[in-house]
């Protein structure tokens, strides 16, 4: 079998991965992206564009949180290349109104406060409003909000417009997509041999996006890649007039609140889903759900009246709080794009940052603080 030859190999067909296609494409390569099609999480997205500390992390890992507050500045350069992107593709209904991590009572308060004052230090715009303020912003909230923290650099996008626009843009400039999944990475001097399951290929550099799936093929290389799978579940509603114009969080409840500029409103918040490896797809816990919702409609009351249209599960990618970026070692042809916590905000970013490794450009943002070899 005569094995197929590429410049540069994209395993991992998501935000990250087809992002650094775009980029190696625009630079001139030959890129060929292989993508499984399973269990993306890209493909499950709700679109937040995170850069505040959330507080879901600092309440359940609180063992990351430092090194995603060091992270915050890559943050602020991820929203900006969601800003490039969405010129780039023409637009994907993004909106950078800022987001609002919401609090009920003097104890949620003080945490807002002490958590905006690490924020600000790492350049971050935020805000603390009082309940006048949070009222004008946000008059459809619950009488119960007391105050917020307001962070400018927070915005949503619609992930379903984005997705299928980077796609068709990777696809225009000439990229190849096989949709195949990758089982194996063999390196050589000379380039980077894949076995997949419609064949071989090889190619003088590999971009390893495959978040989840990233750590056992970078375990077959020598190389160990600490990443694992976390199933949350998402709920979207019918049409509603476009009220809500911010990112919504809350500083103790595992929430989250955007709409799209169709009407329809997302709620998530990191509820935990179902996931059994060997049946190979999340689920969403009927329960789980509905407790999600209720909470929803407590703190937006004109909630109540709309029906959910769809419940779905995803699997985010967690890993130490910190993205990984960089050439594996020994397997120096390899280099890795895991997005740290909130992936698909920093997803652009990520895989722009490794596409330039590949092409032996300097990436726009320091990648030291994110190499795989702090994991050896």
């Amino acid at each position: 079998m005569i094995e197929d030859r590429t410049d540069v190999a994209v395993v991992g067909g998501g935000i990250t991965g087809l992002s650094a296609a775009l980029h190696l494409l625009e630079e001139g390569a030959r890129v060929t992206v292989f993508d499984a099609g399973l269990n993306a999480g890209s493909h499950t997205n709700a679109g937040s564009l995170h850069v505040q500390l959330q507080s879901r992390l600092l309440r359940l890992f609180p063992n990351l949180a430092l090194n995603v507050e060091a992270s915050l500045p890559a943050y602020l350069a991820a929203v900006r290349a969601w800003d490039a992107l969405d010129v780039r593709l023409g637009g994907v209904e993004l909106a950078r109104n800022g987001g609002l991590m919401l609090a009920e009572g003097s104890d949620q308060m003080a945490f807002l406060e002490r958590k905006a004052e690490r924020e600000e230090s790492r350049g971050l715009d935020v805000d603390i409003l009082d309940r006048n303020e949070v009222e004008r912003l946000a008059p459809w909230l619950g009488r119960q909000i007391t105050g917020a923290e307001l962070c400018r650099d927070e915005g949503k996008v619609n992930p379903l417009v984005a997705n299928s626009s980077l796609l068709a843009a990777v696809k225009a400039s000439g990229g190849k997509l096989v949709r195949a999944e990758v089982a194996g990475l063999e390196h050589d001097t000379d380039c980077v041999r894949l076995a997949h399951d419609q064949g071989k290929a090889k190619a003088d550099r590999l971009v390893l996006a495959a978040s989840w799936g990233t750590a056992g093929l970078a375990e077959g290389l020598g190389a160990r890649i600490p990443v694992m799978w976390e199933p949350l579940h998402m709920n979207i509603t019918e049409e509603a007039d476009y009220v809500i114009k911010h990112l919504v969080q809350h500083a103790e409840r595992p929430i989250t609140l955007k709409q799209f500029r169709s009407g329809r409103i997302v709620i998530g918040g990191g509820w935990k889903a179902a996931f059994d490896p060997a049946d190979s797809t999340p689920k969403v816990i009927e329960s789980t759900a509905l407790g999600n919702v209720a909470l929803a409609a407590r703190i937006a009351p004109g909630i109540r009246a709309l029906r959910v249209m769809r419940s779905w599960a995803g699997l985010n990618t967690t890993a130490d709080g910190m993205s990984i970026v960089g050439p594996l070692k020994p397997a120096f042809r390899v280099i890795a794009a895991v997005p740290g916590d909130a992936g698909y905000t920093l997803g652009p970013l990520v895989g722009r940052m490794a596409a330039d490794i590949a092409l032996g450009n300097h990436p726009q943002l320091d990648p030291s603080p994110f190499t795989p070899a702090r994991f050896h």
